[in-house]
C-alpha cells in the first residue's frame, strides 16, 4: 500500500478544490499528529466517573480542564426548529430568504452551499443550490428532500425549506459552524487524540443507527459529508443524502455511485448493498481519524479498487504505535470483505472501544500523574 506524504498546508489546500476522488486523497498527505497530547481529566469529572480515588491519588487537586469524560456526555444540540415535511416552492428564494452570495460554507459535484438568513425571523441558515436542468437531475435532488423528511435526528442534518427554479434546486438546511470533520484533520493546529476520534465515531454511529432504523442506507458516509457542530466539541451532523436509498429486502439494490477511496466491496463488485455498506465506510473513517493514512488509497482509481476487492489493510504503520487494541479491534469488525460478518451500528455503540468508559478514563488520564481508579 502506497502512502501519499504532504508535508505544506498550502499543497493541501491547492488541491482540495480540484475533484472528488483527490480530495478525499488528501488523507493521505496529512502527517500523523501527536497520539502523545492527552486532556487531564478534572478533580471533579474524575470523581464523578470513579469516585474519590481516582482524583485523590496525587493528593492535590488538578483544575478543571476540557475534560473529555465530561464532554461525552453532552449530546449534540438539535436544530433550532422542529422538524419539517418539506415540499419544494416554485417561486423564488429571495422572496423568504437573504443569501449571501459571499459566505460559501462548502462545495462539490452538485453546486454551492451558501450561508442564509430567514427574512421573518432572522434565523441562521445554509442554502444548498443544486444545479438541476432535467427531469432525471431534479428527481434526484427531490429524492434527497424526500429521504430528509424521513430523518430527525440530532446527528442528522435538517431540512428547513426548499425552492424549485428552471435551472435548480435550493434546500435550505439547519445552520453549524464547524466545518467539516475533513477540515479539523488537516488543521495543523488541532491535535486529534484517540479519544477524540471515539467521540466522532460514536456520534456517527448513532446517526447511522438511526438511518438504518428507518431502512435508509446514505451510501456516500466520507468525512467531507460530516460537519462539525463546532470548532471545540467533539459532536457532528451528517450531510449530503443525495445519494442515499430507501432499503427494501426484497428489492435487491445495487447502486453504482460513490467516492472511489471509501466504497464497500459490494459497490465495486455491483453486488447487492445494505446495512453494512454504510458500516464498511465506517470503519474507512475511523481508521483515518486515528492514523491520518488511507487503508485503500492507490495511485489511480483502478488501483484503489483492487486494494478494495483484495481487502489489503493492517497497522503495521507508525502512526498506530500507541493506539488501543480495542481501536483496532472495532476496525477490523468493518473492513471485512464479507458484508455479513461486518458489525451493525447497533453493535459498534456497544463495542468497547465506544462504550467503555474505563478505557475512556485511561485515553484521557497521563498514566503516572493521574491514573484511574478501578
Amino acid at each position: 500500500m502506497k502512502l501519499l506524504k504532504i508535508n505544506r498546508l498550502e499543497e493541501i489546500n491547492a488541491r482540495y478544490n480540484s475533484n472528488r476522488l483527490e480530495k478525499t486523497a488528501f488523507f493521505q498527505s496529512v502527517e500523523k499528529l501527536s497520539y502523545q497530547r492527552t486532556y487531564s481529566l478534572s478533580r471533579e469529572a474524575v470523581t464523578e466517573l470513579y469516585g474519590d480515588a481516582g482524583a485523590q491519588r496525587n493528593g492535590k487537586k488538578h483544575p478543571r480542564s476540557s475534560s473529555r469524560a465530561v464532554r461525552e456526555s453532552v449530546p449534540t444540540p438539535p436544530a433550532p426548529f422542529d422538524h419539517r415535511i418539506v415540499s419544494a416552492k416554485r417561486v423564488g428564494i429571495s422572496s423568504y430568504y437573504n443569501v449571501s452570495e459571499n459566505e460559501i460554507l462548502g462545495g462539490g459535484r452538485f453546486g454551492q452551499v451558501h450561508k442564509c438568513e430567514e427574512k421573518a425571523t432572522g434565523l441562521k441558515l445554509a442554502a444548498k443550490i443544486i444545479k438541476a436542468k432535467g427531469p432525471k437531475q431534479k428527481d434526484e435532488v427531490k429524492n434527497e428532500i424526500n429521504v430528509m423528511n424521513q430523518l430527525n435526528h440530532v446527528n442528522l442534518i435538517q431540512l428547513y425549506d426548499a425552492f424549485e427554479s428552471k435551472n435548480d434546486i435550493v434546500l435550505v438546511m439547519e445552520y453549524v459552524e464547524g466545518g467539516e470533520l475533513f477540515d479539523r484533520i488537516i488543521d495543523e493546529n488541532c491535535n486529534l487524540t484517540e479519544m477524540d476520534t471515539i467521540l466522532f465515531i460514536k456520534h456517527i454511529c448513532e446517526g447511522i443507527q438511526y438511518m438504518h432504523q428507518m431502512y435508509i442506507l446514505h451510501l456516500d458516509l466520507k468525512p467531507e459529508n460530516i460537519l462539525c457542530v463546532n470548532r471545540a466539541a467533539n459532536q457532528i451532523k451528517i450531510i449530503d443524502f443525495g445519494l442515499a436509498r430507501r432499503y427494501k429486502p426484497r428489492e435487491k439494490l445495487r447502486v453504482n455511485f460513490g467516492t472511489p477511496e471509501f466504497l464497500a466491496p459490494e459497490v465495486v463488485n455491483y453486488e447487492f448493498v445494505s446495512f453494512p455498506t454504510d458500516m464498511w465506510s465506517v470503519g474507512v473513517i475511523a481508521y483515518m481519524l486515528l492514523s491520518g493514512l488511507s487503508p485503500f488509497l492507490g495511485d489511480d482509481d483502478n488501483e484503489t479498487l483492487n486494494n478494495i476487492l483484495s481487502c489489503s489493510w493492517d497497522f503495521e504503520d507508525e502512526e498506530f504505535r500507541g493506539v488501543s487494541d480495542q481501536a483496532k479491534d472495532f476496525i477490523s469488525k468493518l473492513l471485512i470483505k464479507e458484508k455479513c460478518w461486518r458489525i451493525s451500528a447497533t453493535a459498534a455503540l456497544k463495542h468497547p472501544w465506544l462504550s467503555d468508559h474505563k478505557l475512556h478514563c485511561r485515553l484521557q488520564v497521563p498514566k503516572f500523574k493521574y491514573p484511574c481508579a478501578f
